[in-house]
């Protein structure tokens, strides 16, 4: 049921992964939605299977957030009444390798995109930060006053862009919350959407990649953390419950000022090796692992304390890591090549 006061949307990033799940399901919900993309990693044909599988139509403005006339552009086709911010890049090895493009799109893109709701005079914003932006915490769950001590560039990225949100909403009034997302995965229940891009990095893609033979084998950096069996672990929350958290959070800005932070996940860790053992019981196929080093921006251990999001939004995660498997194997079966064949190449600024 679509909020007071939200009822047209604007949805940066909404032909990539999670952008075109939350499109999906708001524009499901009554919303309307228009979605902002330079499809510089995202997919036209995402946005009109979202829109096929909502029913509803969804709008798709070519544009890009580092690029303050494009933004301009699209507040003047459309009387917003919030905006919800995906659009941003999203690797911590390739933020690594290239921070200040990092900073650049996922900073400087975000201190755009206020400014332009400033401009515009839209004043509701539901932004898409990460759990990366805690660091390592070691063996205790992330709380949202955890201190913040990423990793990583991408990490970093994402403070930064929460801290110029917190400038926007000081300076205007406005009424932001920032969802700091653990790891999503799965894909739409109708297995029209999902997860797609070449090479991926997160665990679950890239167990599905071996599953497939698109790979020998799945690379396990690192088995000699203090943990259960030596691996990582990580909270995997389900892209459904994810989005149904943007829509919860959405309409929380009708009723709230300020600024606040949420983490979203299960509260529940899984660790590497247990996650390929979920995906072999899954698809009954064979993941053979290799080991290798651990890798730069790792934390040992990330998982969520989720009661804020409960108390406040009343918004509680519904499926475990089974399911979530279940739903990438699905979507994976049904798009071995997911929207390759419609990728854009876009000639916004880099």
């Amino acid at each position: 049921m679509v909020g007071a006061g939200c009822r047209d949307v604007l949805l940066t990033g909404g032909a990539g992964y999670i952008g075109a799940h939350c499109a999906a399901l708001l524009a499901s919900e009554g919303y309307r939605v228009t979605v902002f993309d330079n499809l510089e990693r995202g997919y036209r044909q995402a946005i009109q299977r979202a829109s096929m599988v909502s029913g509803k139509p969804i709008e798709l403005i070519v544009g890009d957030v580092r690029d303050m006339e494009s933004l301009r552009g699209a507040f003047a086709q459309g009387d917003f009444h919030a905006v919800v911010h995906l659009a941003a890049l999203k690797s911590v090895e390739e933020s690594i390798q290239e921070p200040e493009r990092y900073q650049h799109t996922n900073v400087m893109g975000t201190e755009n995109l206020c400014a332009a709701m400033e401009e515009f005079g839209v004043f509701r914003l539901v932004f898409s930060s990460s759990a990366a932006v805690y660091g390592d915490c070691g063996s205790d769950l992330a709380t949202e006053s955890t201190p913040l001590r990423p990793l990583s560039p991408y990490g970093q990225s994402k403070v930064d862009a929460e801290e110029r949100i917190e400038r926007f909403v000081s300076r205007t009034g406005a009424a932001a919350v920032s969802l700091r997302y653990f790891n999503p995965v799965g894909a739409h229940p109708s297995a029209s959407l999902g997860e797609c891009s070449d090479g991926p990095t997160n665990l679950i893609p890239v167990v599905m990649d071996v599953v497939l033979g698109n790979r020998r084998s799945l690379d396990v950096f690192g088995r000699d953390y203090p943990t259960r069996d030596g691996t990582c672990i990580r909270d995997y929350i389900h892209i459904m419950d994810l989005v149904v958290a943007h829509r919860s959070a959405l309409d929380h800005t009708t009723h709230m000022d300020g600024a606040k932070a949420y983490n979203v996940g299960t509260g529940r860790g899984s660790s590497v090796l247990e996650v390929v053992d979920r995906a072999r019981e899954v698809t009954q196929r064979v993941v053979p692992t290799r080991d290798a080093a651990r890798r730069d921006g790792d934390p040992v251990m990330l998982v969520a304390d989720v009661s804020r999001i409960e108390a406040d939004l009343g918004w509680v995660a519904t499926q475990d890591l089974k399911s979530m498997i279940r739903s990438e194997w699905a979507w994976r079966r049904a798009w071995p090549d997911g929207y390759a064949s419609s990728r854009e190449t876009s000639a916004a600024p880099r």
